[in-house]
């Protein structure tokens, strides 16, 4: 029996089946692939919506007024140093002061025996009194050789003898006059006295020891001044011209050098103002430094000469910069960075560079202008993008909060 038109063949049930399978096999994949695309966008969008802003504290760069410091190491000096020495020849008969101690200029610190030299002042007034007394002579002699060559009684050369006789003996008062001031200078340097106020030494010659006089006699002891005191130190050419330029007037004249403060510390902790009063006349072609000195009040004798001394000179016209707290630096390699803040609340890298420091602040030379806002508590959580929950704070020392600071501010170099 011949098949029917309307029963399918064998080849074409396959070919019918085969293409059933294909199409669902076809509507499978395109509905798996569905489902991934979108569970993967859905994660993208619950990750985005569940991003953590990172807490940190910000401040915003203000350039403040500041005055620029350099540090330099010195040492204390004497303005004046004596040591004493006998003027005249003799036994020391007493010491006068407490070895270490302060004295004024005048005080008698040793006593040379005076006995020989008050015979010299005794036999000094006798000898100008009995030249006073030819003096009165030889004058009432030429008086009366003036009478006596008028009535042609004596010879002019009589008189001319008589006259010379009288300038003789005035001369010799004179030099009686002074053989006496000479006696008695030697008798007044047997107080041997303070020529200047300041801190005595010690005994070098003690009580009883025979002394000679002049520059190859023995030292008694030492004296130095103790106020003012001299704080001398080498700092840098660049620092020092930089220093005279900005006290120069229009001609380029130099100022007046008091006009640069300068601040020493000790290691004591005794700590002064003063104002430089030498700047030296040549630089150090080895070293690049000149000479300064600069002069402090020691009122109370604390300072003591060859003392070490962290000096500070100051220049004299404050500067407009920006400084930064440490804590908002960051250390990459050889690099210094900061955490800048945008517009939309993410943190940007910043390559800045440092010059000095102050109190926990921080010169930025290059990488940051005013207005600028960075991380200054925080850093450490902080990667370049992240977004931020930031807490405003005033730039101040050591990352804190402060709603005022000085207009002025010590910066060391």
């Amino acid at each position: 029996m011949p098949p029917s038109e309307n029963t399918p063949r064998p080849g074409r049930l396959r070919r019918l089946v085969g293409g059933v399978a294909i199409v669902g096999a076809l509507a499978a994949a395109g509905s798996i692939a569905t489902g991934h695309y979108f569970h993967a966008a859905q994660a993208t969008a619950t990750a985005a919506a569940t991003e953590q802003a990172v807490p940190v504290t910000v401040a915003m760069i203000e350039p403040r007024q500041t005055v620029l410091w350099d540090d330099f190491s010195g040492r204390l000096e004497a303005i004046n140093r004596v040591e004493l020495r006998p003027r005249v020849a003799g036994a020391i008969l007493s010491t006068n002061f407490t070895e270490g101690a302060l004295v004024k200029a005048g005080d008698v610190l040793f006593k040379i025996d005076p006995a020989p030299y008050e015979a010299e002042v005794d036999k000094a007034n006798a000898q100008l009194e009995a030249a006073k007394a030819r003096v009165v002579f030889t004058q009432s002699e030429l008086e009366r050789g003036a009478q006596l060559v008028g009535n042609a009684v004596v010879t002019r050369r009589d008189y001319d003898q008589r006259d010379n006789a009288n300038r003789e003996a005035i001369a010799n008062v004179k030099a009686a006059e002074a053989t006496l001031q000479t006696a008695k200078l030697n008798l007044d340097y047997t107080e041997v006295r303070a020529p200047v106020d300041g801190r005595v030494g010690k005994f070098e010659i003690t009580v009883g020891n025979l002394v000679a006089a002049g520059t190859a006699s023995p030292v008694l002891t030492s004296l130095v001044s103790v106020n003012p005191i001299y704080a001398s130190f080498d700092a840098d050419e660049e620092v020092v011209l930089r220093a005279l330029n900005s006290i120069a007037d229009a001609s380029g004249k130099r100022g007046n050098l008091d006009q640069i403060p300068v601040e020493m510390a000790t290691s004591g902790g005794l700590s002064a103002k003063g104002h430089i009063q030498l700047i030296d006349n040549q630089v150090n072609g080895q070293s690049g430094t000149i000479r300064v000195r600069a002069v402090f009040q020691n009122e109370d004798g604390r300072l003591i000469p060859g003392q070490f001394a962290r000096v500070r000179m100051g220049q004299p016209k404050q500067q407009s910069l920006v400084m930064i707290d440490e804590r908002a630096i960051g250390t990459d390699q050889d690099k210094k960075f900061v955490m800048a803040v945008g517009d939309d609340s993410r943190a940007a890298y910043r390559s800045i560079t440092l010059g000095g420091s102050v109190d926990g602040l921080r010169i930025v030379t290059t990488g940051l202008k005013t207005g600028d806002r960075i991380v200054v508590n925080g850093l450490q959580r902080v990667r370049p993008g992240a977004l931020l929950k930031t807490e405003v704070a005033t730039m101040g020392a050591r990352g804190q909060q402060a709603s005022n600071h000085s207009n002025q501010d010590v910066v060391q170099r």
